[in-house]
C-alpha cells in the first residue's frame, strides 16, 4: 500500500511539473538579503516544502485560444514555516490556466523571523510578471495576487504596501510597479495583533515577544488605503486556526477606504481547504471568484 501511495504522489507531482510552462528564479543574480536557512530544502507529504531559502516562480500560461490576458501570482500558505504547494499552489494555477488566466505559483523564501524576506520576494515576483507581460500574453494592468492562510498575509502585505517602481534602478525590473491590480485572499492571516492573529505565523515572521513596531507594520488591516486593490475574500465560519475576524477587519478597512470588495463566509469548511473538494459549499469558491472577475470586467 505504501508503494502505491508513493507512486501515486509521484505521478500527480509529475503532472503538475509537466503543466508548468516556465520555472524562474526570483533573484537570478542573488537575493539582496538572506533568511539564514542553511538546512537543505525538503519536500514531504506530497509537494509541501520547508527550509525554503531560494525563491522560485512556477508559471502556468493558458492556451492562446482561451487567454484572457489576466494573471495571478499565487502564494501558498503554511504558517510561514512550510508551503503547501499543491492545493494552495499548483492546483490553483491549473484551474486558472484552464480558465484562461496565467497562474504563477510563488515559492517564497521562508522568513525564519527575518520579516522582510517573504514580502520582498512577493513584490519582486509582481515586478517580474509585469516586466514579462507582453511576452507571456498578459495585460500589465490585470495582474493580481492570491494567498491562502499565511500566504494570504503575504498577499495582503503586497497589496497594501507597494511602490510604482524605482526610476533610478540599474535593474530594469526594479523600475516596474509591484502593485497588484486585485487580490484573492483565502482564510488569510491579516493581523499581528495577538488578540486575533495566528500566533505561529506571527512568531515565524516577526519573532517572539512584543515588538509593537513590527506588529503594526504587518497588521495589514492598518495598512489599507484608497490605493489598495479590489479584493475577494473567502473563509469559513468554523475556521479554528485563523479567526474569521482577520478577514472581517480587513474587509471593514477596505470599505472605510472606498475599496471594492466581496466577502464570503461559509458556515462549514474549516481551515486550509484550498482547491480540495469535499462536498461542502466552500468547494464553489473558484466559480464565485471567476464570476467576481467578470463582474469587475477583469475577464470577459
Amino acid at each position: 500500500m505504501k508503494k502505491i501511495s508513493l507512486l501515486t504522489i509521484l505521478f500527480l507531482t509529475g503532472i503538475s511539473l509537466l503543466a508548468q510552462d516556465k520555472v524562474l528564479k526570483v533573484w537570478p543574480n542573488g537575493a539582496p538579503n538572506d533568511n539564514g536557512i542553511t538546512t537543505p530544502e525538503e519536500k514531504y507529504d506530497g509537494v509541501r516544502v520547508r527550509n525554503v531559502s531560494e525563491a522560485e516562480m512556477y508559471v502556468y500560461l493558458p492556451e492562446k485560444e482561451v487567454n484572457t490576458g489576466t494573471a495571478v501570482v499565487i502564494c501558498p500558505g503554511g504558517g510561514y514555516v512550510i508551503e503547501a504547494m499543491d492545493h494552495e499552489g499548483y492546483d490553483m494555477a491549473e484551474f486558472f490556466k484552464k480558465n484562461g488566466i496565467a497562474g504563477i505559483v510563488l515559492k517564497y523564501r521562508l522568513p525564519n523571523q527575518i520579516h522582510e524576506i517573504p514580502s520582498g520576494d512577493a513584490r519582486q515576483a509582481m515586478r517580474i510578471v509585469r516586466a514579462n507581460a507582453k511576452e507571456w500574453g498578459i495585460d500589465p494592468n490585470k495582474i493580481g495576487i492570491a494567498g491562502s492562510s499565511a500566504g494570504g498575509h503575504l498577499a495582503s502585505t503586497a497589496g497594501t504596501v507597494f511602490d510604482e517602481g524605482n526610476p533610478g534602478s540599474e535593474d530594469p525590473i526594479g523600475k516596474v510597479s509591484c502593485r497588484p491590480d486585485f487580490m484573492l485572499l483565502l482564510y488569510p492571516v491579516i493581523t499581528m495583533n495577538e488578540e486575533f492573529t495566528h500566533m505561529g505565523s506571527r512568531e515565524n515572521l516577526i519573532g517572539p515577544g512584543h515588538n509593537m513596531e513590527l506588529v503594526q507594520k504587518y497588521s495589514n488591516e492598518l495598512n489599507v488605503s484608497d490605493k489598495t486593490p479590489p479584493t475577494f475574500l473567502i473563509l469559513a465560519d468554523d475556521d479554528e486556526a485563523v479567526p474569521p475576524r482577520n478577514s472581517i477587519e480587513f474587509y471593514s478597512a477596505l470599505k472605510r477606504n472606498g475599496v471594492a470588495a466581496e466577502l464570503h463566509i461559509f458556515q462549514f469548511g474549516g481551515h486550509g481547504f484550498g482547491m480540495r473538494k469535499d462536498g461542502r459549499p466552500s468547494d464553489n469558491w473558484p466559480t464565485m471568484f471567476m464570476d467576481w472577475l467578470k463582474a469587475r470586467k477583469i475577464i470577459e
